[in-house]
């Protein structure tokens, strides 16, 4: 009997990416650091109204809730951090990174404020991340995904705000997500109460190094009091 032929798979172009290699970088970052996560997304409004000193009051919290998590070994490795700007358009500044490798980004105040596309935007990146976790082996925590604004939504489409409600409702009511929203002074409350489950928070003036500095007291408590799983729990 002659052998099978293999020829054609033997000779098949080894065009396209790297499967792989692709497969190894992508695990690289939880190989080197096997710690349980604490995913985090920061949803910042950068509308027009936050121009001068409001943006650069949040720039300077940011940089705060970096320095507190860093002061906490445990944190530094678990809370992995993302950013989402929401201004002229809805951007993924900064994606899921550990404390020790993010850099609070550049933030431009310009465009409207389409919270809701925000919204929508930050829950696909965290079912992304989940996903990563799960491929990978890795245990995490419920994501959190905090949000800063001070005006009213403006250029979402009603389909859009309808979807954020939704969403949120139901990843609070399954608990795969906390959502918590903060109003800077200008911002719509009563529209943040019907949008966030929990009572929406109301910030005094810009003080913004103040807020980051309980959150990042908050994300460091629930990374280092363990109890994290696979399963929302």
């Amino acid at each position: 009997m002659m052998p099978p032929n293999d020829t054609a798979v033997d000779n098949a172009p080894l065009d396209g990416p790297d499967w792989g290699e692709d497969l190894f970088d992508n695990s690289a970052e939880f190989a080197d650091n096997p710690e349980p996560r604490c995913p985090c997304v920061l949803l910042l409004d950068t509308s027009q109204s936050m121009a001068g000193e409001p943006i650069a009051a949040l720039l300077r919290g940011l940089h705060v809730f970096r320095e507190e998590l860093m002061a906490v070994p445990l944190a530094r490795k678990r809370v992995e951090v993302a950013v989402i700007a929401f201004g002229t358009e809805v951007r993924v500044v900064q994606e899921f990174v550990t404390v020790d490798r993010f850099q609070p980004p550049v933030l431009q105040a310009e465009g409207e404020t389409p919270l809701c596309t925000a919204i929508v935007r930050a829950l696909d990146l965290v079912e992304q991340r989940k996903e990563r976790y799960r491929v990978n082996g890795m245990s995490y925590s419920r994501p959190w995904l905090f949000l800063i604004t001070d005006g009213m939504p403006q250029g979402d489409s009603l389909e859009t705000t309808r979807q954020a409600v939704q969403r949120l409702r139901a990843a609070e009511a399954a608990r795969k997500a906390a959502f918590f929203a903060v109003g800077v002074a200008g911002a719509n409350m009563n529209l943040l109460t019907r949008i966030s489950v929990r009572p929406p928070l109301k910030l005094e003036g810009l003080r913004f190094s103040e807020l980051f500095a309980w959150l990042s007291a908050s994300t460091a408590h629930a990374a280092v009091a363990g109890g994290m799983m696979n399963e929302e729990g």
